[in-house]
């Protein structure tokens, strides 16, 4: 199968991936890959180097054993990594599988290729996670190996054989014709023919009426064996008649039918007995699994009765101990408040015990009066400076009051002295 096929098929797989060919999606690109392992010459550099045997068609499609799938798939994967030119260590039984998962893919992505999956899914060695990644190696390791994909060149035909062929399955023979014919109205009913009995038995009638009148004439003939056999030879290419073929005929589609049918009965013929013998296997088998099944039954009545009473014991067990456990969940969440009521009671309890041993209030209290005071002494200090101001000036308002009085009095007499005078 060429690249170019193989990629078709996948493109149109994917395109209807709920059709019902795509259960058959992995065992081909399973078929795929092991042809180009095979071009890889995987049988003699991969297989002698592992001790194994060559991979069957359907190894990382169908489940058989994971452990080893996945060794073989993580060892192959190493391998072609390996043929494109590049370092990696072949993975050892007991590596971290995580790891050299990650190693692979990191690989495959640093070849332009998209993982859309869980690495998880290739721990189980096969499907089509592992298929994916395995068929994108070898289509690189086959291009560092510079290996081309050629075209594929369908074998020539002789166009003559197949004229021939349909020549002679297309001429009849008129005498065949004829036959056909009166087979087919040999069963339809007889008013819906054309009597030829009744026909050639009025020729015969007329010929031997002419036979009784001229008795000569019937042993007498002028034409020479030889002569007529060759116009004979000469003439039959030209009674042929060519009918061409066609496939809705019902006459062919009847031949097929019957050779079907034979060839089903010959088949039918063959494996029958061999499905007698088979049925009857199966027969006895099943009688034998029914006994052993009613032996091992009755073997095991009482085991069994035992196993009830001790599942419904176990059931009444598990009832009651959700039941505590629901109580013991409630108690639970009850005490785990009191415990925290608890808590905040204590802490209260502390803060009023340290705010009434401590002595930093008073202290506090004492350094305010203390300051209190002394700022009471500056206002009576103030005040009295004050008061000795405004005496003073009381002082100095009197003298010159009197001074004025005694001025205006001394005005007024000098006033008074002068008229007078």
């Amino acid at each position: 199968m060429s690249r170019q096929s193989s990629a078709n098929v996948r493109e149109a797989m994917t395109d209807d991936d709920q059709g019902p060919g795509a259960l058959f999606k992995p065992f081909i690109i399973m078929e795929e890959l092991l042809d180009k392992l095979k071009l890889l010459d995987y049988e003699r550099e991969f297989t002698l180097e592992m001790r194994m045997r060559p991979l069957n068609r359907h190894y990382f499609v169908l489940q058989t054993n994971p452990g080893e799938q996945f060794f073989v798939f993580s060892s192959l994967a190493a391998w072609l990594i390996r043929k494109t030119g590049k370092n990696f260590e072949s993975p050892q039984e007991f590596d971290d599988p995580n790891s050299t998962i990650a190693n692979i893919l990191d690989h495959v992505r640093r070849l332009g290729v998209t993982i859309d999956f869980a690495p998880s899914k290739l721990k189980q060695g096969y499907g089509d996670q592992a298929l994916f990644v395995l068929d994108n190696l070898s289509d690189e390791a086959l291009r560092s190996v510079n290996f081309e994909w050629k075209t594929p060149v369908p074998p020539i035909e002789d166009a003559n054989d197949d004229e021939e062929i349909e020549e002679e399955d297309a001429e009849v023979d008129i005498d065949r014709v004829e036959e056909d014919m009166l087979g087919v109205y040999s069963e339809e009913e007889e008013g819906d023919v054309l009597h030829i009995d009744d026909i050639i038995d009025k020729d015969s009638r007329a010929n031997n009426n002419d036979i009784q009148e001229n008795p000569d004439r019937m042993m007498v003939t002028n034409t020479n064996a030889e002569e007529w056999r060759l116009e004979v030879e000469r003439v039959t290419p030209q009674l042929k008649m060519t009918i061409k073929t066609d496939g809705r005929d019902w006459r062919s589609h009847l031949e097929q039918m019957h050779q079907h049918r034979d060839g089903i009965d010959e088949c039918l013929q063959l494996t029958r007995t061999e499905l007698d013998k088979l049925q009857a296997e199966i027969a006895k088998s099943l009688e034998k699994i029914s006994s052993r099944e009613r032996y091992i039954n009755s073997q095991l009545q009482e085991p069994l009765t035992m196993y009830k009473q001790m599942s419904h014991l176990l059931a009444q067990t598990k009832e009651q101990y959700k039941q505590i456990s629901g109580g013991l969940v409630g108690r639970s969440h009850l005490l785990s408040n009191i415990t925290d009521e608890l808590e905040m009671v204590k802490n209260e309890m502390e803060e009023r015990g340290s705010s009434m041993t401590d002595g930093s209030p008073l202290i506090n209290i004492r350094k305010s009066l203390a300051r209190m005071k002394g700022e009471i002494t500056g206002m009576d200090v103030r005040i009295g400076v004050i008061e000795h101001t405004m005496l003073q000036a009381r002082v100095k308002n009197r003298e010159i009051l009197k001074r004025d009085i005694n001025t205006m009095v001394t005005r007024e007499k000098s006033k008074i002295f002068e008229t007078l005078i």
